[in-house]
């Protein structure tokens, strides 16, 4: 299936310059979105995961099917301010402007190997806040998977010795 078919490109936005991968129209079709759920689960099948973790907020749309596929948990990462436990906190820079991600102290336990889920990976900076939060917790991280992935970008050279994979590339 070519899920590029489902995926909306919509140009200068947030900004000028910016061609936005929009996958609401891929969520939106429940036969796709299944689909791609599934193909991105046979990426990871055999990697050994206690945990899924995905940030706010499209890592939530991909990271917890993804878990549920996989008979694990998903743990979000969330925007500063949105959880009610005691949390740790990063701030990061986005393609476009400035942001801090924050987890729960008691999310992951020593020694949990996590994955890390989003919808897309472009320049790393969410994705590697989230490798910083999951390592403060004594996480390991198995890996990372991505429904899309701007390869121009060359986000995935931040991960060095995490695998990377993304079941769509622009």
């Amino acid at each position: 299936m070519n899920f590029k078919d489902y995926i909306r490109v919509i140009p200068d936005f947030p900004q000028p310059g910016i061609r936005f991968k929009d996958i609401t129209t891929l969520l939106q079709n429940g036969s796709v979105y299944k689909e791609a759920i599934e193909q991105m689960k046979q990426l990871i099948q055999d990697k050994e995961i206690d945990v899924i973790a995905g940030p706010e907020a499209r890592g939530f749309v991909i990271g917890a099917p993804l878990a549920t596929a996989l008979g694990v948990g998903f743990i979000p990462i969330r925007k500063s301010g949105k959880l009610p436990g005691e949390t740790i906190e990063a701030d990061y820079a986005l393609e476009y402007g400035k942001d801090k991600l924050a987890m729960h102290k008691d999310a992951i336990k020593p020694g949990q190997k996590v994955l890390i889920a989003d919808d897309l990976l472009a320049t790393g900076g969410t994705i590697q806040t989230s490798v910083d939060l999951i390592k403060q917790l004594g996480g390991e991280i198995v890996g990372a998977a991505f429904l899309i992935e701007l390869t121009y970008l060359d986000g995935r050279s931040k991960f060095d010795g995490i695998d990377v994979v993304s079941l769509v590339q622009y």
